[in-house]
C-alpha cells in the first residue's frame, strides 16, 4: 500500500505555489536526508521524497514522518515488490539474466522500476526536476538519468552528491549543524545496496583485489563451511518460464522469492566475489548476495536445456547477454529491450516443468528434471534394453556431415 504524508509545517500557500518541485528518490539513509535541505538552499525548490520497496530492509524507524520533519513538503511510500517481480525480475529471469555470465544484475534490474516511479510521481506533482543520491563514478547514476530522461525528456535531473564535496563526516556535520535528524549507523567502510533479488557490497578492504572478503561482507549467507552438513533440496515448478511454486506449495512470486533467499542463504549459496566492467569504464571489485537468483537461474536454464532444441538455445544465449548489457547500462526504455522481451517470451512457451536442485555447503546442483514437453527420449538416449535409435542410420549421417572436409582434403592433396 502507498502512503503519503504532507509537511504540514508550511503556513505560506502563495509562497509553497511559487516554488518549483523535485521528486526526490528517498532513502532515509545520511546522503538523502541532507539532501532535503541542501536542495531546498541551492535550487530553492519544494521537496517530494518518494521511497520505493522493492524488498529492501525496512528502516527502524517511520522514514516518511522523518522525511517531512527534515522539511520535505510531501512524502511518500511506494509498495512496488509486486511489480518488480512480475515486470523486471520474471523477465530478467527468463532471460537468464546475468552481466558477464556472473552477476544476476540484482541491483541493476531495479533502476529502471524505481525510475519510473520517481517520474510518475514528478507527473502527478507537476514537479519540473527528478533527484537522486548517486554519485559521479557509478552505474547508477546513469541507470537514473537515462532511464528518467527516456520516459520524459523535459524533467531536469539534480544529483546532490555528484555537485556537493563532503565527507561523511562533513555530512553528519551538516546535518547536525541544520538540525536534520539522522539515524547514523556504525560507520561501515561498505556500501550496501539490497532487494529481493540480491546484495551488493563494495568498498573498503574490497578494493584490494588480493584480499579475501571478510566475514562482515556477508549477511545474507552463511558460510558455507558453516553451512549444514547434510544437502537441502527443493522442487521448483515453472510454467512457461516463471517460477509458481516451491517444494510442492504454489506461490506468487514476492513469497517463493523471499523463501527460497532464506533457504539458500542458510546453505551458503549465492555468494559472488568478481572484477566487473563498469558502465562509466572502471574496473571494479564487487560482492554479490544473490542466494534465491543463483538457484532460479541454474533451475531455469536446466528446464530450458530439456525443453528447448539446440538451436534455439544457441540463439537464445547471445540475446540473453545482450538484455543482460542493456539492463547493466540502464537501456531498459530503450528500442531494444521490448522486441529482445517478445523474442525470450516466444521462447517460454513450453518451458514448463518441475526441477530438483541440491544446496550444499555452498554449492546449487540440478539433480532431477520433468516436464509434460521434455525433448529428453529415454528410448533415443538409453545404451541398455529399449534403445530405439538407428544405429545403422549413424553410417549415413557421418557420410555427409564429413562430406565437405573429405572433398576439401582431396582437393588440397591433388595440389
Amino acid at each position: 500500500m502507498d502512503t503519503m504524508a504532507s509537511n504540514a509545517k508550511k503556513t505560506d500557500p502563495k509562497s509553497n505555489a511559487e516554488r518549483e518541485k523535485v521528486v526526490l528518490a528517498y532513502s532515509g539513509g545520511l546522503d538523502t536526508s541532507i539532501a532535503i535541505k541542501w536542495i531546498q538552499d541551492k535550487y530553492d525548490l519544494d521537496v517530494i521524497a518518494v521511497a520505493i520497496d522493492v524488498g529492501q530492509p525496512p528502516s527502524s524507524d517511520d522514514i516518511i514522518a522523518r522525511a517531512i520533519r527534515n522539511g520535505a513538503e510531501k512524502a511518500q511510500l511506494i509498495e512496488a515488490k509486486d511489480e518488480f517481480v512480475n515486470e523486471y525480475i520474471w523477465p530478467a529471469l527468463k532471460a537468464n539474466a546475468m552481466y558477464q555470465n556472473i552477476y544476476p544484475l540484482s541491483t541493476s534490474i531495479a533502476r529502471p522500476l524505481i525510475a519510473k516511479k520517481l517520474v510518475e510521481v514528478a507527473k502527478k506533482e507537476g514537479a519540473k526536476y527528478v533527484a537522486h543520491g548517486c554519485t559521479g563514478k557509478g552505474n547508477d547514476q546513469v541507470r537514473f538519468d537515462v532511464g528518467i530522461v527516456s520516459m520524459d525528456p523535459d524533467l531536469k535531473i539534480i544529483a546532490p552528491i555528484r555537485e556537493w564535496v563532503m565527507t561523511r563526516e562533513e555530512e553528519i556535520d551538516y546535518a547536525n549543524k541544520n538540525k536534520i535528524e539522522i539515524i547514523v549507523k556504525k560507520n561501515s567502510i561498505y556500501s550496501r545496496d539490497e532487494n529481493l533479488w540480491g546484495a551488493s557490497c563494495e568498498a573498503g578492504v574490497l578494493e584490494d583485489a588480493w584480499t579475501e572478503p571478510p566475514k562482515d561482507v556477508w549477511v545474507h549467507t552463511v558460510d558455507p563451511k558453516d553451512a549444514p552438513n547434510e544437502p537441502e533440496y527443493v522442487e521448483i515448478d515453472f510454467e512457461k518460464g516463471i517460477p509458481v511454486g516451491l517444494n510442492g506449495k504454489r506461490m506468487k512470486g514476492v513469497e517463493l522469492i523471499e523463501s527460497l533467499y532464506k533457504i539458500a542463504g542458510r546453505n551458503g549459496v549465492g555468494r559472488i566475489d568478481h572484477i566487473e566492467d563498469r558502465l562509466v569504464g572502471i574496473k571494479s571489485r564487487e560482492t554479490y548476495e544473490c542466494p534465491a537468483s543463483i538457484v532460479l537461474i541454474t533451475a531455469h536454464r536446466a528446464l530450458e536445456a530439456m525443453t528447448l532444441t539446440k538451436d534455439v538455445i544457441e540463439y537464445k544465449r547471445g540475446i540473453e547477454q545482450k538484455l543482460s548489457q542493456l539492463i547493466y547500462d540502464g537501456l531498459w526504455f530503450g528500442g531494444l529491450r521490448e522486441p529482445i522481451c517478445a523474442f525470450v517470451d516466444k521462447t517460454q512457451e513450453f518451458v514448463t516443468g518441475k526441477i530438483r536442485v541440491r544446496l550444499h555447503k555452498g554449492s546449487c546442483m540440478v539433480v532431477g528434471r520433468k516436464s509434460p514437453y521434455s525433448l529428453y527420449d529415454v528410448g533415443l538416449s538409453t545404451y541398455g534394453k529399449g534403445d530405439s535409435f538407428d544405429h545403422n542410420a549413424a553410417v549415413g549421417f557421418i557420410y555427409c556431415w564429413g562430406l565437405p572436409d573429405r572433398t576439401a582434403a582431396k582437393a588440397r592433396k591433388k595440389k
